[in-house]
């Protein structure tokens, strides 16, 4: 048996009122962690932790709530940048000729502002106090997407490459403080947004995922859960990809 080394650690997530967030946190909890789960929306704490509500693109917002964890609990250990939104569009649609739409600014920059932005201000904020504390895990949100692109998605895409980039950089800079950093990239995962969607479009994901299925949030929470164990002490800068086989079947 694996031993985790997990117990009583401190582990932020962002983005935890619900779906992947929400499992993530639970699953950190289960194995005897204190989990401070974050979100802008109302949400649950965690047995033996705290839900604090945070807005992880407003810098006073995140630092201000760190400062009550570390309060608390006098470190952060695990910082998982969960937190994440979408705002889909054709970066620009013709039709008979003529340019119908094109992806608005506003839909660019709150997405980039949350998902990109956030991870940075989350990151940053919680680095100090980890290297004070002789070490710590930062565990952030990609996609698939982030590594082969999707249609209909500028916004999201560039997002998630860039956290594939910050977590590239943070590897690099932050290992001599003994701070892992790695990145996740879910496939078709079953949350309730895809839930909602047409039967046709859901067999569409199952039959590009070479498994056969789409993903559960469990197996999102269990990669985060490893690569913030023991048992991955000695890999940092690396991207993971939990996705059934998507990319090998893209």
């Amino acid at each position: 048996m694996i031993e985790t080394g997990l117990e009583n650690k401190v582990v932020i997530v962002t983005g935890a009122a619900s779906g992947i967030g929400k499992t993530t946190a639970q699953r950190f909890s289960e194995e005897g962690c204190r989990v401070v789960s974050w979100d802008i929306k109302e949400g649950e704490a965690q047995t033996g932790g705290i839900f604090q509500k945070v807005n992880v693109t407003d810098t006073a917002s995140v630092e201000s709530a760190v400062a009550e964890v570390v309060e608390r609990w006098n470190t952060v250990d695990i910082l998982v940048n969960n937190a994440g939104i979408l705002r889909d569009g054709q970066l620009v649609k013709f039709k008979d000729g003529a340019l119908t739409a094109t992806m608005t600014d506003e839909q660019f920059d709150s997405l980039i502002s949350v998902n990109l932005r956030g991870v940075f201000v989350c990151t940053r904020a919680v680095v100090p106090h980890m290297i004070k504390n002789g070490g710590g895990v930062i565990l952030n949100a990609s996609s698939v997407v982030g590594l082969y692109g999707n249609f209909g998605q500028t916004n999201y895409v560039a997002s998630k490459a860039g956290v594939i980039g910050m977590t590239k950089v943070w590897a690099r800079e932050l290992g001599k403080y003994k701070i892992r950093v790695n990145a996740v990239a879910p496939g078709f995962i079953n949350t309730e947004m895809i839930g909602a969607m047409p039967e046709k479009i859901l067999q569409t994901m199952r039959d590009h995922t070479p498994l056969g299925r789409l993903g559960e949030t469990q197996d999102i929470a269990n990669a985060y859960l490893w690569l913030a164990s023991d048992a991955a002490s000695f890999i940092t800068g690396t991207v993971l990809s939990v996705d059934g086989g998507v990319v090998v079947g893209t």
